[in-house]
């Protein structure tokens, strides 16, 4: 006897389709699994059984073997019990075959037969929807999340027992409807809560228009993390295909509490993460990491100094290409993590280095081994370094509300049109994610902030990454001020973010 079903794998956030096949023949009661099952599939093997005789259905009492096709792909996650289950049940003749063709199957089995939420949906439904299957077959706790995915049926079942219904035509599911909604887009921080510090506002609005990565250097209580914190208050409205990939990537982490993601992700780790937490990994089951987790919103890093050594390096690689490579002995899984990077440190280990009231007492061996946990290539890849400095009893006690993030927000999305329109046939968003080659040529420099440019080479000793940064970040700050040009003036402004690097600032202050 036999039963053909199908399902699907997550391998990084992309579902890949796998061809479920069950045989029941002579031999001992048992279930064998072959084609590459992880550790999570090889364990399905003790909970199909009780799950399917508690939704009242017969296992069958001979030898069952269920192979997952293509067998050179490794299969992993909870999400094929279902699948398999469905698989036996055709082959066992309980459901008929016929009526099982074009459907996809995933989610997680209890014991007592009950389909319980399961991690990557939202990438299963995408690969059914991508394979032109007629329908997905959920949990009734996933269907609102698969149903964001068009021209797909999808049916959300909060039992085995009701799946077997619904293709005997037993049952009627209900529509996905998801009262869980995760955010409305709106904020519960906002920009004018911050009081002074001029330039770091300028700078944050320059970073939100241009997505460009930001180093924050001050004293304790300067305002830092407060600042941090309102970056993504004033980033754009995400578009739909952004929103579907957070959610997408929210999903498989097993991190999503509800429909669609409409808020900017903002994500603020320890200190004490481990690599594979920040940068995404685990044994067998690859899962995004943090860096991945805040793409298309902001990554903050507080105390920037004290993160392990292999994490911060590991930074690289997404800061440039928008993405991580995660490579274990089983498999090697590709996360998007195109995201704005704020990092916020004080300026040595006791926090008042150069703070014109409090004194620093760092002898000059701690100041320049503080200075050396900040990495040359990595600050290399950060647009704006900015001290935060402390503020003045006037800022204090001002009572005056600066200007919104919605106000801000709004100039921020006039310079991001500019830029989608300007880039609509070169692939990149904003001006932070040009690529070096296209840098010079898309700048459009008048002749004097060309020459501007080129003399700052030598005296601030800016290296070519470090120079094509500079001319993004002047881009921005044209586009902020809707002229179509680089000017001298934006030249300024730009190399005022990159001319003094905390680094060498340290080295100064020891």
């Amino acid at each position: 006897m036999y039963g053909r079903v199908n399902g699907v794998t997550v391998v990084g956030v992309r579902g890949h389709l796998v061809v479920v096949e069950a045989y029941i023949g002579r031999g001992l009661p048992s279930l064998t699994l072959t084609g590459l099952p992880g550790a999570a599939v090889q364990d399905a093997r003790d909970r199909i059984r009780p799950a399917v005789e508690n939704a009242r259905l017969e296992w069958p009492l001979r030898r069952v073997v269920v192979n997952l096709s293509p067998g050179n792909l490794r299969k992993d996650g909870p999400g094929l019990d279902l699948p398999v289950a469905m698989g036996v049940l055709s082959a066992s003749a309980q459901v008929r075959s016929a009526v099982l063709a074009g459907w996809v199957f995933a989610g997680e089995l209890s014991l007592r037969g009950e389909l319980v939420s399961t991690p990557g949906i939202l990438s299963a439904a995408v690969a059914a929807a991508r394979a032109g299957s007629r329908g997905i077959v959920v949990p009734s706790a996933n269907a609102p999340e698969a149903a964001l995915v068009e021209d797909l049926e999808v049916v959300g079942a909060p039992t085995l027992g009701d799946v077997v219904s619904f293709f005997r035509g037993a049952w009627t599911p209900s529509p996905p409807v998801d009262d869980r909604p995760s955010g409305d887009g709106r904020h519960e921080v906002d920009l004018s809560e911050v009081r002074g510090q001029a330039q770091a506002r300028r700078a944050l609005e320059i970073a939100a228009a241009g997505g460009h990565n930001v180093l924050l250097v001050g004293s304790p209580g300067a305002g830092k993390t407060m600042l941090a914190r309102r970056l993504a208050t004033i980033l754009p409205t995400m578009s739909r295909p952004e929103a579907l990939e957070v959610t997408q990537l929210h999903s498989v982490a097993g991190v999503l509490h509800g429909g669609l993601v409409r808020e900017r992700p903002f994500r603020s780790p320890h200190h004490s993460v481990s690599a594979a937490a920040l940068l995404g990994g685990g044994a067998g089951y690859l899962r995004p990491g943090e860096v991945s987790l805040a793409h298309h919103g902001v990554l903050f890093l507080d105390e920037f100094t004290e993160f392990r050594r292999d994490a911060v390096e590991g930074l690289r690689q997404p800061l440039e290409d928008g993405r991580v490579v995660v490579t274990r002995m089983a498999a090697t899984a590709t996360f998007p993590a195109r995201f704005t990077l704020v990092a916020a440190t004080n300026p040595c280990p006791c926090g008042f280095a150069g703070d014109p009231v409090r004194r620093c007492r760092c002898r000059d061996d701690r100041l320049q081994g503080y200075a050396a946990k900040l990495s040359g290539p990595l600050l290399d890849r950060v647009d704006i370094h900015l001290t935060v400095p402390r503020l003045t009893k006037r800022e204090l006690l001002d009572e005056a509300h600066a200007e919104s993030s919605s106000s801000v927000r709004q100039r921020v999305e006039e310079a991001r049109g500019r830029q989608r329109r300007r880039y609509a046939t070169l692939g990149p968003i904003c001006n932070a994610q040009l690529p070096g080659p296209l840098v010079r040529r898309e700048s459009r420099m008048s002749q004097e902030a060309r020459s501007m440019l080129a003399a700052a080479v030598d005296r601030h000793g800016l290296t070519g990454r470090g120079f094509d940064r500079v001319l993004k970040v002047a881009r921005t700050i044209a586009d902020l001020a809707g002229i179509d040009r680089v000017m001298p003036e934006q030249v300024v402004e730009a190399l005022a973010y990159r001319a003094s690097t905390p680094a060498t600032e340290l080295e100064r202050v020891g």
